[in-house]
């Protein structure tokens, strides 16, 4: 009886040259001179493999297919990949066999599957891309950036900044006998001086090539921040929001020019964009965060971290009760002169002629 040239996969060794387990389809390409070798080689739709069938398979695509042809999942009845301990098409790995397109069951290659992917996206439309751990510099640059050429097209060269508390209400809807009615003369307060800072100081921009000095900035919230920003559009005047993402969402108030409206998610570039233009300092009464503002300043200037600016302190009674400053002084903790690092004064105008009197450089509009 006649018998076959070529024993059966499944009854003879692997040749020489093949891999063990693949029953003679896997050799070293056509041509080698090996018994059983294929012209359609089983490597060439592997992700990092060669695409063409005359060149042999890299060595991780030839475990790759040795393991796909012995794992439980390739066995008849296992169940779809992703199932009973076979991967998912969503989990493959870089050199997981994968059908070739004109496999997929409809006879026509598509590439909707590599346009879906996010890898193809833009890189400036990838949020899962730009919001990496590894990323994180790049935002902060961006942060900076935004904020810097928006003030730049506005010609802003620099700003008065006005701190105070966020609690403190207008004084027309402060309902009297409730725990902060008492504060609301603050409010008119920042709002007049605001309006005064803006029509002398040059936030108008006529002068100069239109470039704006002395602009209003504030943190962008409610409370003072609303009343200093609403000053300076009561003066017919530009003025600054810089405005934090907090976990509970902070609004930014009606006043602020729109497109000086900014919003931060990092704290530290916020409070350089403050800092960075401030021709002085107005700080009305405040909490936490008004103290953390005025005494990162004031340790700026008392270090000489930061260029001399004018700091003006907004209610001489509750400062002096707040804060013991002579206290620090008298215990050694600051020195004596770092006391006149600050003013205190209690109206706007008092306020305006303190910020001249050291130092403030007015660009009055002529008249």
């Amino acid at each position: 009886m006649d018998e076959s040239p070529d024993p059966s996969p499944k009854a003879r060794p692997a040749a020489r040259g093949e891999a063990p387990g693949m029953g003679g389809r896997f050799l070293a390409g056509p041509g080698s001179g090996m018994p059983g070798a294929v012209s359609a080689p089983m490597w060439s739709g592997c992700g990092v493999g060669p695409t063409h069938s005359d060149r042999p398979p890299p060595r991780a695509c030839m475990l790759a297919i040795m393991a796909e042809r012995t794992s439980p999942a390739a066995s008849p009845g296992a169940g779809p990949p992703g199932r009973q301990g076979g991967r998912g098409r969503r989990n493959a790995r870089p050199c997981e066999v994968l059908q070739r397109p004109q496999e997929r069951g409809t006879g026509m290659a598509s590439n909707t599957e590599q346009k879906a992917s996010p890898s193809y996206r833009l890189a400036v439309e990838d949020p899962d891309f730009l919001l990496r751990d590894e990323m994180r510099a790049l935002r902060f640059g961006m942060e900076y950036q935004k904020a810097e050429l928006a003030l730049r097209d506005w010609g802003v060269r620099s700003t008065i900044v006005v701190f105070g508390s966020a609690r403190i209400p207008a004084p027309e809807v402060a309902v009297p006998g409730t725990p902060r009615a008492h504060l609301a003369p603050w409010y008119a307060k920042a709002r007049e001086f605001a309006r005064i800072v803006s029509l002398r100081g040059g936030a108008l921009g006529v002068r100069e090539g239109g470039l704006r000095d002395n602009v209003i900035a504030t943190g962008g919230g409610p409370g003072i921040m609303e009343a200093a920003n609403r000053g300076a559009a009561d003066a017919g005047a530009p003025s600054i929001g810089f405005n934090i993402s907090l976990p509970h969402e902070q609004e930014p108030n009606p006043w602020s020019t729109p497109d000086l409206t900014f919003r931060f998610h990092y704290f530290a570039m916020r409070k350089m964009h403050l800092a960075m233009r401030a021709n002085a300092l107005a700080v009305f009464p405040g909490g936490f965060g008004t103290f953390d503002e005025l005494f990162e300043v004031l340790t700026l200037l008392q270090t000489r971290k930061a260029p001399p600016v004018a700091v003006v302190l907004f209610g001489r009674d509750y400062w002096r009760e707040v804060v013991n400053f002579e206290a620090l002084a008298r215990h050694g903790l600051v020195d004596a002169h770092d006391l006149s690092l600050f003013g205190l004064v209690d109206e706007p105008e008092e306020g305006w002629e303190w910020l001249l009197a050291h130092g403030l450089k007015a660009h009055a509009p002529e008249a």
